[in-house]
């Protein structure tokens, strides 16, 4: 509705009214906007239609049409409260837990120590959906399986359907939660008032019980010994960080190589403890961890009952041990023990001290003034040079291979002489030969002896003649032989020197007579004549020589072809 706009107003009177047939718009304005992230009103610049504003009045009424106040009412105040806006229970619960306290009893079966074990747990109810958890405490080092037994989760409560409420939970009472059987002791505060304020009333809370087992081994041992007057705290407070150092020669006797090595005694005074530790020098090829002993308090003297028990050998496995227990040991290692010019045996081993430091000095002169600490000049023994004995052969492999199982626990393959390898690589010396046998299909059959100069084996090739009715081929690989007369202990093998012409050489019990060689031979062992004996060099000249006078090339020795 409008009015129309002209110079003479017209009353709002049936009658004098009417509709602009020419207006289009009728929408309102808007008088709502947002500032600052706040919603506020504002007054509208025009009225419905983009028609003028009336009055200031007939304005301020049309914003209170739009604000929350109620219209005054005939009856009764005019003011009422506005109505309380609805929250949903996940809403006013969320984050509320009522916290119980309890405990289970665990059966323990074939231990003679206890019956049963007493494990606390934390019972946690969520207000906001009924849920329960059940938590318990983690112990280190005891060996159980801890933590959260029950996730969160709503619990049964019977098999009708049911499950446990907040009005269900109370102190003293048994909760039943799978078949195991949980019985609360007490609540934290926060529980305690809500559950108030719900009109339940609490038992008296109870005592958590004490683990039988845990209790007995907090009691303490009764001590029949007179306790001592020596104050270790006040000892190490006053001792810690103060070291005397000795330096000492050991003589190693427990090893093959028997030779005397440096060392260092650490004597520390806190704990009365002893160290020894071995001076390396730079490329030694010694053992790179330097201790020889480790840490420990050495006893010196031991009570009657255990070294009589080391003599009839009753407690082998105690002696044996480097630690014993203060009822087992009547005096331990001290700083008198200790002076230079001395050889103190520790664990069966001398070492003789010959020198310490400066504040090791001054410790004796302040503390023991009647020990003198002078040092010794030491004289350097000459280096006895030793032969390793080779251990005798055990029937795998060559001589070398069975070294190898005396030097390492995991046998390693024999080192080989590279440099003669590469310098007498494809170098082989050849002879001609005939088997010397008793039968007579096999006299005078002829063979091929090669001698490899790389690795000093001997291989043989069979090479019968034409029409003999005998196949070619290898008749041994390459190997290195004994002489006749040696054992694998003492091995001595066949070398180019033991090869003259007319010599016989015995093959595993087969006899080769060597007939004839290659003229590379006489080369090469005139070149090495020193350790060649004359007699071999004799015989190859002299058969090598007549065979090139008389131009018999038939004599010359045949490669064998592989």
């Amino acid at each position: 509705m409008s009015w129309n706009n002209n110079s003479h107003r017209l009353p709002s009177l049936p009658g004098y009214t009417f509709q602009d047939i020419t207006k289009t718009a009728f929408h309102r304005s808007q008088n709502l906007t947002f500032k600052n992230g706040f919603l506020r009103l504002r007054t509208p610049p025009v009225g419905i239609g983009q028609d003028p504003l009336l009055s200031e009045q007939v304005i301020q009424q049309e914003i209170n049409k739009q604000t929350y106040d109620t219209p005054d009412m005939t009856h009764g105040s005019s003011y009422k409260s506005p109505l309380k806006q609805f929250e949903p229970a996940y809403v006013t619960l969320d984050k509320k837990v009522l916290r119980f306290y309890a405990y289970f009893k665990e059966d323990v079966q074939f231990s003679p120590d206890e019956v049963y074990r007493v494990r606390p747990v934390i019972i946690y109810y969520y207000l906001e959906d009924d849920s329960m958890c059940i938590y318990e405490p983690i112990v280190e080092n005891s060996g159980l399986w801890q933590g959260k037994r029950l996730k969160r989760q709503r619990v049964p409560k019977n098999e009708r359907g049911e499950h446990y409420e907040y009005k269900d939970l109370n102190l003293g009472i048994d909760l039943v939660v799978y078949v195991r059987k949980y019985h609360i002791t007490n609540c934290d505060e926060f529980t305690m008032k809500f559950m108030e304020s719900e009109g339940i009333i609490l038992n008296d809370p109870e005592p958590m019980p004490v683990d039988p087992y845990i209790n007995n081994r907090k009691m303490t041992l009764p001590c029949h010994t007179t306790p001592s007057e020596f104050d270790k705290k006040h000892q190490f407070l006053t001792m810690d960080g103060k070291v005397l150092c000795f330096f000492a020669l050991w003589d190693d006797a427990d090893r093959l190589q028997k030779d005397t090595r440096s060392v260092t005694i650490h004597y520390y005074l806190a704990d009365d403890t002893v160290e020894i530790r071995e001076i390396h020098g730079p490329n030694s090829g010694r053992d790179p961890f330097p201790v020889v002993m480790r840490r420990l308090k050495l006893h010196k003297k031991l009570k009657p009952r255990m070294l009589q028990s080391r003599e009839t050998g009753k407690c082998n496995t105690e002696i044996a041990t480097t630690q014993f227990s203060k009822d087992e040991v009547e005096e331990y290692y001290s700083p008198k023990d200790f002076q230079v010019g001395h050889t103190v045996k520790l664990l069966g081993r001398p070492f003789l001290l010959y020198d310490c430091d400066d504040f090791t000095r001054k410790y004796y002169q302040t503390n023991h003034p009647d020990m003198d600490m002078k040092p010794i000049e030491i004289q350097k023994k000459v280096k006895v040079e030793w032969k390793r004995e080779v251990p005798p052969y055990n029937g795998f492999g060559s001589p070398e291979d069975s070294l190898q199982n005396c030097l390492a626990l995991i046998p390693k393959r024999p080192k080989k002489n590279v440099k003669k390898m590469l310098e007498n690589n494809n170098k082989v010396l050849c002879y001609s030969a005939t088997l010397d046998s008793q039968n007579p299909t096999d006299e005078g059959q002829p063979f091929i002896l090669s001698y490899f100069l790389s690795d000093d084996t001997i291989s043989i090739f069979e090479h019968p003649t034409p029409n003999s009715g005998i196949i070619s081929g290898m008749s041994l690989k390459k190997t290195r032989i004994l002489k006749p007369g040696s054992t694998v202990d003492n091995p001595d093998f066949y070398s180019p020197a033991d090869f003259a012409i007319g010599a016989t050489v015995d093959v595993f019990g087969r006899r080769f007579v060597l007939t004839n060689a290659d003229q590379y031979v006489l080369t090469y062992l005139e070149s090495i004549s020193s350790q060649i004996p004359s007699q071999t060099l004799d015989s190859l000249r002299q058969k090598l020589g007549e065979g090139a006078a008389n131009n018999q090339p038939g004599d010359e020795v045949e490669e064998p072809s592989e």
